[in-house]
């Protein structure tokens, strides 16, 4: 600075020297920023050739950070001088500022670094093996947690506070806190228990029997899980909630079952075991039925106006649409193999049994 100032004195004198040096340290705060801007972008446009999940977070996390900081400082610097020159107690706290502003600013990158890698490691085109998004999301909320704590109390300490008598106070209040939020602390834990013993995660379709509650999970934040409704209203649960209802994840089922009665007249009972044999020969040789699960087809009851018997079967798959797709091709190979034996499905019926003495009147005066 004393350097510059010389040069000034030389060229323009002392008059407006602190006019002239305040245009000049804003102006190259400013033509620095905007070249460091433009060096981003040529290293992001570099970095996305590649499939590293570091650079392209590394990169994007610092562009504001950089540009920020010479914006910052240059400010202050400037504002440095204007004190200076009009002897205001301002100058003295010029420092301290800086130094918060490079707190922020560091606290500000590696917060941005988190997230951005918190979507890299979640996207298969960084992974080849993506991981599981619950879990990232949760240590990203951890660290970044840590990250504004440790940032408060170092900002803290450089306006001259005590960490020590904070964290005291901390010590002391906790148990205040504790009781006047006690439903917070329980959705913060129950958001906790979710973390650790991972009942369902992101993405999956969950419900419970206890409560209204289905649908397919959208977030799991400390307080609250949002879970969108199949009929596409989100449902903001407490965590605390799940500490005390069943919940279950359909999402994780390894087969979908088909489980179907089907009854036939009573006039093709004869038919009955023909049906029976030719209905799981067919279960055993469909592509898409699991062979390693429990198949039953059996003769089970006698219905009030049919022969019921029963199909139950596992598909390989556990997509819902795909699922219905294999139940309705099962159920019209059933009603094939019915049609082939020269028998039909059974519809409610009821049969009326007149006396061979009783005529109706009608009859009666024809026959007369």
């Amino acid at each position: 600075m004393q350097l510059l100032e010389n040069w000034l004195v030389h060229y323009t004198g002392e008059t407006h020297l602190w006019t002239v040096e305040i245009f000049l340290i804003v102006f190259a705060a400013l033509v620095l920023g905007y070249l460091v801007n433009k060096l981003i972008n040529v290293l992001e446009a570099h970095a996305a050739r590649t499939a590293n999940v570091w650079d392209d977070a590394l990169i994007e996390a610092c562009r504001r950070p950089a540009v920020w900081a010479i914006w910052i400082l240059g400010v202050n610097m400037a504002a440095a001088v204007a004190a200076r020159v009009a002897e205001s107690e301002w100058y003295n706290l010029v420092a301290p500022v800086n130094r918060v502003a490079i707190i922020f600013l560091a606290a500000l990158f590696l917060v941005n670094l988190v997230k951005r890698v918190e979507r890299n490691l979640v996207h298969p085109e960084y992974m080849a093996e993506p991981m599981d998004e619950t879990t990232v999301k949760a240590i990203g909320k951890l660290v970044r947690a840590s990250v504004i704590i440790t940032a408060v109390l170092i900002a803290m300490q450089a306006f001259g506070y005590s960490i020590s008598g904070v964290l005291a106070f901390g010590g002391i209040g906790g148990l205040a806190v504790g009781f006047a939020a006690k439903d917070l602390l329980a959705n913060f834990f129950g958001g906790l228990m979710i973390y650790l013993d991972r009942p369902f995660k992101v993405g999956d379709w969950v419900r419970s029997p206890d409560k209204e509650i289905e649908g397919t999970v959208e977030d799991i934040g400390w307080r609250l899980t949002r879970i969108r409704t199949f009929d596409k209203r989100p449902l903001y649960i407490p965590n605390a909630v799940f500490n005390n209802i069943s919940v279950e994840n359909p999402s994780r089922m390894l087969n979908r079952r088909i489980y179907e009665t089907i009854g036939i007249r009573y006039d093709d009972i004869g038919k009955m075991a023909g049906i029976v044999a030719d209905v799981k020969t067919m279960l055993s040789n469909h592509p898409e039925i699991d062979q390693q699960q429990t198949m039953i087809v059996n003769f089970v009851s006698f219905g009030a106006s049919s022969i019921n018997f029963f199909v139950y079967t596992f598909t390989k798959t556990t997509q819902w649409v795909r699922f219905h797709e294999i139940k309705q091709d099962v159920l019209l190979n059933i009603s094939d193999v019915i049609a082939r034996h020269g028998a039909e499905i059974a519809f409610p019926t009821s049969t009326v049994h007149i006396p061979g003495q009783l005529q109706l009147a009608g009859v009666r005066e024809e026959m007369a």
